[in-house]
């Protein structure tokens, strides 16, 4: 008797672990998130089911647009905000070119030279690889399935991407020589290409007490495949070469697509896990293979024995883990078909050892993966505004199609009961003795204000209501930008969801699957990504108005002028844009030639400023000694008629003799005073003029 190695315990043991912790998962699923998913999708598709009914009496199947509208006009907004240049990202760096230092030496100058050529080869690396990753994510479609993701994250709450390495064959000219001469032709090359792949939250699978992919045991995606989606994969090599049978949509509790009358009848369960598994169970598997081949071998050249079985012992022990210093979990990617049969099972390969599944919550719920999307916030006022409209659909159904009473006893047997325009009804006896319709009135018009009133609450549960008074002058500029600036307040959230937890995720994800996988046109290199267009359209309105008013208060020269002009350009969308910016940045910039020049110009102007104040200087000392001259001319004046008076008088009286002793001896005090003042005067003039 032969046995075999304990190990073939384990190689169905990877798939139970993996298969029972997604059932659980989707257990968890269907308990808490099912049927409100399911009716959010309702409500934005407009697919009215049994389960919307209001009322027992409920005819009309009436479902308001109202929350659809909404959600499509935000997520617009969102894609625009995000996307509305044709570079959605860029590169940081810290390859800032310098100006020389001052005074430095011939080979100071040769090192900053050759450090600062060395920095701009760099800068027109990453420039080419930040065009090359552009090109690459827009062959593969990137933001046409971002703004898929954006619709789920605003129906559900979630927005849930698989991030997809892929092989394609890209077709490049070239020439080859043949017989001496160049034939022109084209060369098929493979490479790796990176694909952003949309799932519906109702297809993924993590555990309910993660609060995010890369923190919880693992995520898986489940969802059914047609055969030849396996076959073709299992051809390239993606997948081993297994049977795995042909299964029923309906064999499986998968959801089924509800715009689908008929479901498929064949399909493939494919259960895709990302997470960790106990390494031992994967190096089981791995060894499976090996193990079976070798068995195969043993038993072909073994002769037949009669009384020889192969039977499996039990394990004294469980498997060892791992070995010593290795932790029981290992990363891998496990994709099984059909709940049992095993296509792929890997240790995680990618260089960062990262889960290649992102996801972003529209608005964060408190300590829960699972977001709150615009579906969630309207839906309590989207279900009465359906009732509304359906109770006043019927009302007037009732109002133009009234219900008629007739009196069996005098119509006609066999006579048609059904009521039409253009119908004779034959009776025995006066019309309107056999029928009688009821009269139910005219609807009210409180309804027409109750659905109103319900639109406007959907419109503030998902922050879509205008919140500008009517009163407001709407005609100023400054309208427009208070209205731009209180819808970018009102989504600014999600914009920093979507770029901090999907956006700047994804570039540094797929940048590093094409440095691992086409070293060729992606060299390995550390980057940091930002997002060039973070608020979009609607900030840069407003950014663009205030910085065209800021440029008209401020003269062209100004330093300030050419920062303003470099920060509009670098808000537009034109085809220059680049080599605009690049001169904006070189007007910035210090010429040395134009600051030897400048410094000139200003000891001229300093030079010819001191000169201007030393001749208003000569004026001012000139209009002084002026002053003076006039002020003592103006105090000598007076001196000078006082003293021909003194005079005038003295002559008269030498004339008439008839002045005493008193008088004559007041007159010469008078002309002695007269005589000090004037040698004062002589004083002080002579003192001035030293």
């Amino acid at each position: 008797m032969r046995e075999l190695d304990p190990r073939i315990y384990s190689m169905q043991e990877l798939t139970q672990f993996v298969m029972s912790n997604c059932d659980e998962w989707r257990q968890s699923y269907k308990d808490n998130y099912k049927e409100r998913f399911e009716e959010y999708y309702d409500i934005f598709r407009g697919f009215y089911t049994e389960q919307q009914k209001t009322r027992p009496s409920e005819r009309s199947k009436l479902i308001s647009p109202k929350t659809a509208e909404i959600i499509t006009k935000q997520v617009d907004a969102i894609d625009e905000a995000c996307f509305g240049r044709t570079k959605f990202f860029d590169i940081k760096d810290d390859l800032d070119l310098l100006q020389p230092p001052a005074n430095a030496t011939d080979e100071e100058l040769q090192q900053f030279q050759a450090i600062q050529q060395a920095k701009a080869q760099d800068r027109q690396g990453l420039e080419f690889l930040k065009n090359k990753l552009t090109e690459d994510f827009a062959k593969q479609k990137v933001r046409m399935d971002m703004g898929e993701v954006l619709l789920n994250a605003a129906i559900f709450g979630t927005g849930i991407a698989e991030v997809v390495l892929d092989y394609e064959t890209e077709m490049r000219p070239q020439t080859r020589v043949m017989n001496g001469a160049g034939v022109s032709g084209v060369e098929d090359v493979d490479r790796a290409v990176v694909k952003l792949r949309p799932i519906m939250p109702q297809n993924f699978l993590i555990p309910p007490t993660a609060t995010d992919i890369e923190s919880a045991l693992g995520v898986a995606i489940d969802e059914e495949v047609a055969p030849h989606h396996i076959q073709l994969l299992q051809e390239r090599g993606i997948y081993e070469d297994k049977d795995v049978g042909l299964g029923s949509a309906t064999d499986t509790d998968l959801e089924t697509d509800p715009t689908l009358d008929t479901q498929p009848k064949h399909v493939i369960r494919l259960t895709k896990y990302f997470g960790m598994v106990p390494r031992h169970l994967l190096n089981a598997y791995l060894q499976e293979d090996e193990f079976v081949d070798s068995l195969a071998e043993a038993v072909e050249t073994e002769e037949e024995e009669p009384d020889e079985t192969v039977v499996m012992i039990e394990a004294e022990e469980d498997p060892v883990p791992g070995t010593p210093g290795e932790s029981y979990y290992v990363e891998a990617i496990v994709i099984i078909a059909n709940g049992s049969t095993i296509l792929k099972a890997i240790e995680n390969p990618y260089m960062m050892n990262d889960r290649p599944v992102i996801a972003f919550p529209w608005d964060i719920t408190p300590s829960g993966f699972w977001g709150r999307g615009l579906a969630e916030k309207a839906y309590m006022s989207q279900k009465g505004l359906d009732s509304e409209l359906r109770g006043r659909a019927d009302a007037l159904a009732l109002t133009n199609v009234p219900m008629i009473a007739m009196d069996a006893t005098r119509k006609p047997r066999g006579e048609d009961n059904q009521i039409r325009p253009g119908k004779t009804i034959l009776t025995n006896g006066n019309p309107r003795d056999v029928l009688q319709p009821f009269n139910f009135g005219q609807v009210s018009q409180i309804t027409f204000a109750q659905a109103q009133s319900y639109q406007d609450m959907i419109e503030q549960a998902t922050g879509s209501y205008d919140m500008m008074p009517s009163n407001v002058n709407r005609t100023a500029a400054s309208a427009v930008s208070m209205s731009l600036g209180s819808t970018l307040l009102r989504q600014k959230r999600t914009l920093v969801n979507f770029q901090e937890s999907f956006l700047l995720p994804f570039i540094k994800m797929a940048a590093c699957r094409y440095m691992q996988y086409d070293t060729t046109a992606y060299p390995i290199n550390d980057l940091s990504f930002t997002v060039s267009a973070s608020l979009g359209l609607i900030q840069r309105e407003l950014e663009m108005q205030t910085l065209a008013q800021l440029m008209q208060a401020m003269p062209a020269d100004s330093p300030l002028y050419p920062v303003l002009f470099k920060s509009m350009v670098e808000l537009t969308s034109l085809s220059n844009r680049d080599e605009l910016v690049q001169t904006a940045t070189a007007m910035m910039r210090p010429d040395p030639q134009a600051q030897q020049i400048a410094q000139q110009e200003a000891q001229i102007r300093a030079q010819r400023v001191q000169a201007e104040i030393a001749a208003l200087a000569g004026q001012a000392t000139e209009s002084q000694a002026r002053a003076r001259k006039t002020e003592a001319e103006t105090v000598a004046i007076p001196i000078r008629e006082e003293s021909r008076r003194i005079d005038s008088i003295s002559s008269l009286t030498k004339a008439d003799n008839e002045i005493g002793p008193e008088d004559k001896l007041k007159l010469e005090v008078a002309k002695s005073g007269v005589r000090e003042r004037e040698l004062a005067l002589k004083e002080r003039q002579a003192t001035e003029q030293q």
